[in-house]
């Protein structure tokens, strides 16, 4: 599936895909509350990388805690969004800052989704880059966390998430859409859109909601 990334951000938005996604009985494809944007200005949608990662207490002697981590930031390509799953808001592991924003964005990755901490908050948004997290702290994942596995099936944010899927983002949430069902997906949310156009329009002419809503089938 070609899709033009950069184009469809500036038409979709989170809220019509969860929708949409609601009417394919995909009920559980918006991630929790709690992983918000750093910027909620920025829009992001890309496709899917993961890291999965696992709590750690201590670093061996010789060892690099980021060998994976590296290895999938150098391997990004364009439109591409890696998804960190952490475990949830309560983690000690802050996976993502500054120094990655820059090395995924210069690679052409468009955002990055972590349920887990990130860090250099202010260089971050100076930068432009969408990046969507769980929390916001200082610390080093070294000898607290270390991604286990790249491009494997994830839990992030409460969502099951794939390589190959897509995800959206945007100051309302983060939805993930499968990829087996993500063209019909887009193209529905595009329908979709136009006939929320057309409602807009017709309740700012002085129409009544009822009726409107009869029209158009869309509230």
């Amino acid at each position: 599936m070609d899709l033009d990334f950069s184009a469809l951000k500036q038409r979709l938005y989170s809220a019509v895909l969860s929708d949409v996604l609601d009417g394919f009985g995909r009920k559980d494809q918006a991630m929790l509350p709690f992983v918000r944007p750093l910027d909620e200005s920025l829009v992001m949608f890309g496709r899917v990388r993961t890291g999965q990662y696992m709590n750690t207490y201590s670093v061996a002697e010789g060892e690099n805690p980021y060998e994976i981590e590296i290895a999938l930031i150098d391997d990004l390509k364009s439109d591409e969004v890696p998804i960190f799953a952490c475990d949830g808001p309560t983690t000690r592991i802050a996976p993502w800052g500054e120094l990655l924003s820059t090395a995924a964005r210069l690679r052409g990755a468009v955002g990055c989704v972590t349920d887990g901490l990130v860090r250099d908050v202010r260089q971050i948004r100076a930068m432009g880059f969408p990046v969507f997290h769980g929390g916001i702290g200082p610390l080093d994942s070294r000898g607290r966390g270390k991604m286990m596995a790249m491009d494997v099936p994830v839990m992030c944010g409460g969502v099951a998430a794939s390589p190959g899927d897509l995800v959206f983002g945007d100051v309302d949430g983060v939805v993930v859409i499968p990829q087996d069902i993500a063209a019909d997906v887009v193209s529905a949310a595009l329908a979709k859109i136009e006939s929320e156009d057309n409602t807009r329009r017709a309740l700012e002419e002085g129409h009544l909601l009822g009726e409107v809503y009869q029209k158009f089938g869309v509230l």
